[in-house]
């Protein structure tokens, strides 16, 4: 076994050993009904026996705190939480490094994953995958793309005790470098280095990185982030800081120290008491942080930011890190630094739906990629919590679990969970939490969420269909196709598919739905369906 494989082997096995969740786990949401679901959910299953907070974003502003003013505001209200639920100071135990605790925000249209998202209401993150997960009770559920996150960022937990770790849910990944590791810095971000060392301009214009948020790690250790620039504007932004040792782009995802918490929510007190600003971490707080000014304020213009407005909120920073003596001799931290997740690392995107095809499908495949997907789904039986007819044919390389066939079908090179009926064809297609008397589905179909217990549901190849339920049962059928891009076509309505109805129109519709009471109708509608066939 490589180096290579023997990382990603200890990485899948530490992520589904069951032992590797924060302390804490604090979901960011739309509103409280999907705040209430998650903390029913977790708390049930996954994340059971950990503390689950989850709050909803309800800023005054309609464009939103930023996910820096919104990571600030999702700890102070989850730290009254923990107070009331488990009469906890979370930020008591923080500061003392007695625990860990990882943020997820979940906010979001999911444009790029339409229709699915609607299917759940606008709970983009409960987009349902097809494996099965076992909850606390025993039952069994078809795990969803956040709890697949959950599952996977776990692993940093034992690092992170006395830090906020803050994730972005749609992506996956099996990081080839350590994920056992000891932080060195106050702020500490997760990307992708590259090479051994500094890129030349050549090599800076191969790899893409002026597309990015680049994490340029320095000769010192320290580290300094750049957004979307080419190699002699990097070099030239940093030469102050320090010779670049190492570059690679940004994921996003950082941890941060218990003093930069508390001491970024003293600094934003009034906008986090007002709610009407945006902020977000990248341009208001990490760069100010880590760049010289006139290199921020210069990248800032690129963004439409007057010169004097960035000014402004540089030296705003500067007095904040002075404030705190961050990087100076009397800590043994250094202020902002990186986390290498290797460039061999395995990722498993869901974020758009060609992708979440692309890697759902990807469980039928042969290659390490593949078999340290289904390890880390826990995929061990391809057929488990089954019921096949004997007239039920499956290939060798088919995923059918949780599902009830009970007279004949086919099933070929397709993934399937918590599916019934009474016949089946299906053929490069993905099947989840449907019931009818007959499907069937081509070559890239997707069926979400559909119950449809008098008639039969056919797709061809290529097609989507969801269904959109509402508190009452009342169900839509949502179509849409493969070739059809969310995000370009959310306004536009697809006469030959859903009439009138644009994606739009339906998230306006499930704008504020109780989540929680449609899953339970939607579980009972499944079940007097079952019983009918």
């Amino acid at each position: 076994m490589t180096t290579t494989s023997t990382a990603l082997q200890n990485a899948v096995n530490a992520m589904t050993s069951g032992e590797n969740l924060y302390d804490v786990i604090i979901i960011c949401t739309t509103d409280d009904h999907q705040a209430n679901f998650w903390m029913e959910r977790l708390s049930m299953g996954l994340c059971a026996g950990k503390r689950v907070l989850a709050c909803s974003e309800d800023w005054n502003s309609n464009g939103g705190a930023g996910n820096g003013l919104g990571t600030l505001y999702a700890y102070q209200k989850a730290c009254k939480l923990a107070t009331e639920k488990y009469d906890m100071d979370l930020a008591a135990l923080l500061s003392a490094g007695e625990i860990s605790a990882a943020l997820f925000h979940t906010a979001g249209k999911g444009t790029r994953m339409a229709p699915l998202p609607a299917s759940e209401n606008n709970n983009k993150p409960g987009v349902k995958l097809p494996i099965l997960l076992e909850k606390s009770d025993g039952s069994t559920t078809p795990i969803t793309v956040l709890e697949a996150v959950i599952r996977q960022t776990g692993v940093y937990a034992a690092s992170r005790k006395g830090r906020l770790s803050v994730f972005w849910g749609d992506q996956v990944f099996l990081p080839s470098a350590p994920f056992v590791y000891t932080p060195t810095h106050h702020i500490d971000i997760m990307c992708t280095l590259l090479g051994k060392t500094a890129p030349t301009a050549e090599e800076w214009t191969a790899q893409g990185l002026e597309k990015y948020g680049v994490i340029a790690v320095l000769d010192s250790g320290n580290a300094a982030q750049v957004e979307k620039v080419d190699h002699a504007t990097a070099v030239k932004m940093l030469t102050s800081l320090g010779q670049i040792s190492r570059v690679g782009p940004s994921l996003g995802s950082f941890s941060v120290s218990a003093m930069i918490l508390d001491g970024l929510c003293a600094e934003y007190d009034k906008e986090l008491t007002d709610k009407t600003a945006k902020l977000d971490t990248d341009p208001h707080f990490w760069m100010p942080l880590t760049l010289p000014e006139p290199e921020y304020t210069s990248l800032m213009a690129q963004k439409g930011i007057e010169e004097q407005v960035s000014k402004l909120h540089h030296q705003r920073m500067a007095k904040f890190s002075q404030k705190l003596q961050l990087g100076e001799d009397n800590t043994s931290m250094g202020l902002f630094g990186a986390v290498d997740v290797g460039s061999d690392a395995c990722w498993w995107d869901y974020g758009l739906l060609k992708l979440y095809s692309k890697n759902n499908l990807k469980l039928l495949e042969d290659g390490e990629d593949a078999r340290m997907l289904r390890q880390f789904m826990s995929l061990s039986d391809k057929q488990a919590h089954s019921q096949l007819a004997a007239a039920v044919t499956v290939d060798d390389v088919s995923c059918v679990t949780g599902c009830e066939i009970r007279t004949r079908g086919e099933i070929k090179s397709s993934v399937l969970c918590n599916v019934t009926a009474n016949e089946i064809d299906a053929e490069g297609a993905i099947i989840v939490n449907c019931i009818a008397p007959k499907i069937t589905a081509g070559k890239g179909a997707i069926l979400h969420n559909l119950i449809s217990p008098d008639a039969d549901i056919t797709a061809e190849a290529g097609s989507v269909q969801v269904a959109v339920t509402e508190e009452n049962g009342d169900s839509l059928r949502l179509k849409s196709r493969m070739d059809i891009d969310g995000g370009k076509q959310w306004k536009l309505k697809l006469e030959d598919l859903n009439g009138d109805v644009t994606f739009e129109d339906i998230f306006k519709k499930n704008k504020n739905a109780d989540i929680g009471a449609i899953e339970i109708k939607r579980l009972e509608l499944y079940q007097q369906a079952k019983e009918k066939l």
